[in-house]
């Protein structure tokens, strides 16, 4: 044990090891729910992910990269023991740290799938089932199913009258400036892909 400690407080390793105490407690706190994973990357509505991290938050990549030195350093301190050798250790270090970190990031882009976000066009084209008594230019609401089969009560209207409670409707356009869908009476016997009885 004494020999490790040695090495872990000699140069270059030095330089990473309270780097890596510091993420391991970071790392502490995630696990007891005391931190976010994404703390580095700016909170809700700002991208931290560029073009170089897509995939993996900052905080795992920096973490990674620290712990890919700090294994190297450690190696080299080890292992040489002349100063020039040892600075020689620190370029290496972080030369695997950079290419280690790059490399798990392309693996991150290539399993991970990109996180879709839902959005309210997504429900343009879809059925609806009018949930009010009455559906007009200046009211209404009804019920849509979601594609991951989740459902959601929607503002809708329409200018034709007819649409009442359990009617079926078809959304066709989302109005963003008074956020709600414009909605058409739909016959369910003109549907195309419906199943022959």
């Amino acid at each position: 044990m004494g020999e490790f400690l040695r090495a872990a407080l000699t140069f270059p390793a030095a330089l990473f090891s309270f780097a890596l105490l510091v993420i391991a407690g970071y790392w502490l706190l995630v696990l007891i729910g005391g931190a976010g994973v994404h703390i580095l990357d700016g909170g809700e509505g700002a991208h931290g992910d560029t073009a170089e991290t897509a995939g993996l938050p900052v905080t795992v990549t920096l973490s990674l990269g620290i712990l890919i030195a700090w294994l190297v350093s450690l190696a080299g301190a080890a292992l040489t023991g002349s100063t020039p050798l040892r600075a020689a250790t620190l370029a290496v270090a972080l030369a695997a740290a950079w290419a280690g970190t790059r490399l798990a990031v392309r693996l991150a882009r290539r399993m991970l799938p990109p996180e879709r976000v839902a959005s309210r066009d997504d429900f343009v084209g879809r059925l609806c089932v009018i949930r009010t008594g009455r559906v007009a230019h200046d009211f209404g609401q009804a019920e849509v199913r979601a594609e991951d089969g989740s459902t959601a009560i929607v503002q809708v209207r329409c200018e034709e009258t007819g649409l009442t409670a359990g009617s079926s409707a078809l959304i066709f356009d989302y109005d963003a400036d008074g956020e709600f869908f414009r909605v058409a009476p739909y016959d369910s016997a003109l549907d195309p892909h419906r199943s022959a009885g």
